[in-house]
């Protein structure tokens, strides 16, 4: 990312919530602009289901991300708890970036200007994954967005390759508030190593399983064991799903899907902490979790 042309008298701090609906490339978005991996992608939508921080440390600015849940109309208890904390994002950020895409219905649409309708904080409309339609299809796009909201830029971006992001953060730049930095410059989240490495496990999951299954999956890790680090960090996990059938799924024929699951799980792990990993992953049933207000308390979804 290259901003050698635009240039500050002031150094500017400040958080930027990328919020929109599910799947249309927040996380990737994120990863890309901090160049390293804090947040889990999936081709699935609703992969994200916590705020998660990105810092991102330019000559002239500290921008601080909050990557967020899909916003949707919620079905259950925990889609409720997602949503609450996608909106929460919104008023803790100096600047919003909505992330939306070419294949966004009106009602996806709808849903999130409800949400922005009393929006006071500066509003950036990024146009996600051009790269999926002709190119005289994205002016009229933008035209659209500006119309819903005049007062908000519309950027084009492919988030996967890279492109328009310069443009973006210029705009983001713009529009922050003269502060020092919050974080040191080698921050890169405010997550724990501990909280990726449930993510990682339940990234695989994601992308190992299908149909509701990755819903219905949580990821607690129960041991964090760095007593022989930097040579060895143990890993003990727990996949909690709702039924016995979605058990035998995750497991899978003579334990080969779980197995798999946690050989990815781990080299991840091991990018990550830059040491081995010795990773144990169980599976057991936690029915209906979703619904069950303790579940969600105790597997870290914020119910009251």
């Amino acid at each position: 990312m290259t901003l050698d042309e635009f240039t500050l008298t002031e150094f500017k701090c400040g958080y930027v919530a990328l919020c929109g609906a599910p799947n249309t490339g927040k996380s990737t978005l994120l990863n890309r602009l901090v160049a390293d991996k804090v947040a889990i992608t999936s081709p699935k939508p609703q992969t994200t289901r916590h705020r998660l921080l990105g810092v991102v440390n330019l000559p002239q600015a500290q921008i601080l991300f909050l990557d967020t849940p899909g916003i949707m109309d919620p079905k259950t208890l925990l889609n409720e708890a997602l949503v609450r904390t996608a909106v929460s994002a919104l008023n803790d950020a100096d600047v919003v970036v909505w992330l939306t895409t070419p294949q966004e219905n009106a009602r996806e649409r709808e849903v999130i200007l409800s949400h922005l309708r009393f929006l006071t904080k500066p509003l950036i409309i990024a146009l996600n994954k051009i790269d999926t339609i002709a190119k005289p299809e994205i002016l009229p796009l933008m035209e659209l967005f500006h119309t819903l909201r005049p007062e908000a830029p519309v950027v084009p971006l492919a988030a996967l390759q890279g492109d328009g992001l310069p443009e973006l953060v210029r705009e983001i730049i713009q529009r922050l508030p003269v502060a020092p930095p919050f974080y040191p410059t080698d921050h890169l989240t405010d997550q724990t190593e501990r909280f990726l490495a449930a993510e990682f496990v339940r990234e695989r999951v994601f992308h190992h399983t299908s149909q509701e299954i990755p819903y219905a999956a949580a990821v607690q890790i129960e041991e964090f064991d760095e007593s022989e680090r930097p040579r060895l960090v143990k890993i003990r996990a727990v996949i909690f799903v709702e039924r016995d059938s979605q058990k035998g799924i995750v497991i899978g024929k003579k334990g080969e899907r779980l197995k798999t699951i946690g050989q990815e799980a781990r080299e991840e792990l091991e990018k990550m902490l830059d040491c081995q990993v010795y990773l144990e992953l169980w599976v057991k049933v936690w029915k209906n979790w979703r619904k069950d207000p303790r579940a969600l308390r105790e597997l870290g979804y914020g119910i009251s």
